[in-house]
């Protein structure tokens, strides 16, 4: 793939979504998980992986999706503090954790697992929950063992038995407002966000999927008082994905239909949906 030498204002960026809309359905020839809309949309404009060639691109993102997508967007990684304690896999994991689906399997008869996805409007079935903490300007991650489903009754044992009570955590997993804000800002300051239509048609015998990227959004201002506000209101999920031989880290994600949601300004440039 050959990368763009000429920077491009944002309007010529517009100007070349529209360009890729006018092209009509293409076919999709990078494969069936989530990122190959954003793939091929920037094999589309001649770019390296997110590397938009406007001025102060490293301000932009490009966010792509299908439209019919049920997928959450991954906004960033970030580890939750006290950080010196390495809080996921020396509190969660050793302490919280239980067996893997697949210990005795692909893993080890004895690997641990906490895959949790946790938001601020409800308690998962073991109990944990994110909370808006604004007198500590925080987010924390509580513990509260009568939301635990009675199903888990012998893991309640063993966190008993592990921590020495079933209250809350003796130390918090955190986050900081300040650091979040810092690590938000940096990722999301602006975003172009794209959605793409998808069809299925048969070609020589087989079915073939196709794109049409007919929806563009330009988002400006990543306010910090909306992201605060969107984890508040369970928009935001916080997810957990370790296991005793790997933490594959922290993700701070949402729904890319509630993108819009965390910035001052939203502008449709481009909107074909209605028409087809």
């Amino acid at each position: 793939m050959s990368t763009l030498l000429k920077a491009f204002s944002k309007e010529e960026l517009i100007e070349k979504f529209k360009e890729i809309y006018a092209k009509g359905w293409i076919k999709n020839y990078r494969g069936r998980n989530d990122g190959a809309v954003g793939n091929i949309l920037e094999d589309l404009l001649e770019i390296p992986e997110n590397n938009l060639p406007i001025p102060n691109a490293s301000e932009w993102e490009l966010k792509a999706q299908r439209s019919n997508t049920s997928s959450l967007l991954t906004m960033f990684h970030m580890e939750p503090s006290p950080r010196a304690l390495k809080v996921v896999p020396t509190i969660l994991l050793q302490k919280y954790g239980w067996l893997s689906a697949e210990a005795g399997g692909k893993y080890p008869e004895d690997e641990m697992s906490f895959r949790a996805t946790l938001n601020a409007k409800s308690f998962s079935d073991r109990g944990f929950k994110v909370n808006v903490n604004d007198k500590e300007k925080r987010i924390d991650i509580i513990f509260d063992c009568t939301h635990a489903d009675e199903r888990h009754c012998q893991w309640l044992k063993n966190v008993q038995n592990k921590v020495g009570h079933l209250n809350n955590f003796d130390v918090a997993p955190y986050w900081g407002f300040d650091d979040l804000f810092h690590k938000a800002g940096v990722k999301l300051i602006n975003c172009f966000y794209v959605q793409a239509e998808e069809k299925w048609e048969v070609e020589s015998g087989k079915r073939q999927n196709f794109f049409l990227y007919n929806y563009v959004l330009k988002l400006s201002q990543f306010d910090q008082t909306k992201f605060i506000e969107a984890i508040r209101q369970g928009k935001i999920y916080v997810d957990f994905d370790a296991r005793t031989g790997h933490n594959h880290g922290t993700k701070f994600r949402l729904r890319y239909s509630d993108i819009p949601f965390l910035y001052k300004n939203a502008e449709v440039v481009l909107d074909e949906r209605a028409s087809q």
